[in-house]
């Protein structure tokens, strides 16, 4: 017998949105891991998400900690019972010192970056694992669920990393480009005791 055969396979679909719009978006802001609050624009665009995620056989979300994230998916699924979890873990690259800077200047050097940290802050490589470990612990808790991820842009590329298996490299190298949502299939594989 292989390895495979004593192995069972945990399927989660995941779906991602970003944070709707932000005050530090409107100014040009990277918030980094400072909070931001949701712009008037973002509150708007938080109640359309829920409009199209509402009914859409969501059983969990779990969103990043970070206040834009929060308000985002408590506006999206305000009254419902529809479970809403935090997890520092989904949080946008820590810019370190670049916390709240202006976007344009921040993000001019991204690739210097890849496995330098950023001055007081992280690498995006890191943040990626860290995303990574939030998947890692995804299986646990929501086998065959649909789980809306409400996050950053380091949250959706650690996503794209594990599933696709992109570099971080060539993620960062082709940028980010926002639309309403992203669907993946994350597949892993547990060993028999978890297979119970």
């Amino acid at each position: 017998m292989t390895l495979a055969q004593y192995c069972c396979h945990v399927v989660v679909s995941i779906v991602f949105e970003t944070h709707s719009w932000s005050e530090d978006n409107d100014r040009g802001v990277a918030s980094g891991w400072n909070h931001s609050l949701l712009s008037p624009e973002g509150r708007r665009l938080a109640r359309e998400l829920g409009e199209r995620r509402r009914s859409d056989g969501i059983d969990i979300v779990f969103t990043s900690d970070l206040h834009r994230a929060v308000q985002t998916a408590e506006i999206a699924f305000a009254e419902t019972d529809v479970p809403i979890l935090h997890d520092w873990r989904l949080r946008e690259c820590n810019y370190g010192a670049g916390n709240g800077m202006p976007a344009a200047e921040l993000h001019r050097n991204k690739l210097r970056y890849v496995d330098d940290p950023y001055p007081g802050g992280e690498s995006w490589t890191t943040a990626l694992e860290r995303v990574g470990w939030f998947l890692d612990d995804l299986h646990r808790c929501a086998d065959r669920k649909r789980v809306l991820v409400v996050g950053h842009v380091a949250t959706f590329w650690g996503v794209v990393r594990r599933v696709e298996r992109t570099p971080v490299v060539d993620l960062i190298s082709a940028g980010f480009e926002w639309r309403l949502g992203w669907e993946f299939e994350l597949v892993s594989e547990v060993g028999p005791e978890k297979c119970r």
